[in-house]
């Protein structure tokens, strides 16, 4: 592991937040936030942030069919954000742009009620309790994540 390349890159998730998930990176949603918390994961400043299980990163893994040990191997060298783009885009088993495209949009567009029960009973505790100065109801997923970090 490349410890002071990856010291350099990370975020301190102790007192910053990880980008949003609707941040795009190599032209993935959701690959931004995960290569913030993979890169503090591995140098230990992830805080609350948990690498492994992320809902979030289970989702991109789970459609790109990149294997979550393999990822985290890879960013442990202290690829930058362009060598970790490259290394996802060989990875990847999706090549088809517009697939690519569609799943981003359907990660953005993904509403509470199209999720799995299990996360739906999770998500409605979660939002009581941990956006509670939040007086609108919360229809979309990114934007528990989004609220919650302070950029809306």
């Amino acid at each position: 592991m490349d410890r002071d390349a990856l010291a350099e890159m990370a975020k301190d998730l102790r007192i910053e937040y990880p980008s949003s998930p609707q941040k795009m990176l190599g032209g993935y949603v959701i690959l931004a936030r995960c290569l913030d918390k993979c890169r503090a994961y591995l140098i230990g400043t992830n805080g609350d942030y948990s690498f492994w299980p992320c809902t979030l990163c289970e989702e991109l893994e789970a459609f790109t069919e990149i294997d979550h040990e393999k990822f985290k191997d890879f960013v442990a060298t202290g690829a930058t954000d362009e060598e970790v783009v490259e290394w996802v885009h060989a990875q990847s088993k999706v090549k088809d742009k517009m697939e690519i495209i569609r799943w981003n949009n359907k990660m953005r567009d993904r509403r509470l009620s199209e999720m799995p029960d299990t996360m739906q009973e999770f998500l409605e505790s979660y939002i009581s309790e941990n956006l509670p100065e939040y007086h609108r109801p919360v229809y979309v997923w990114f934007d528990v994540f989004d609220i919650e970090e302070r950029r809306m």
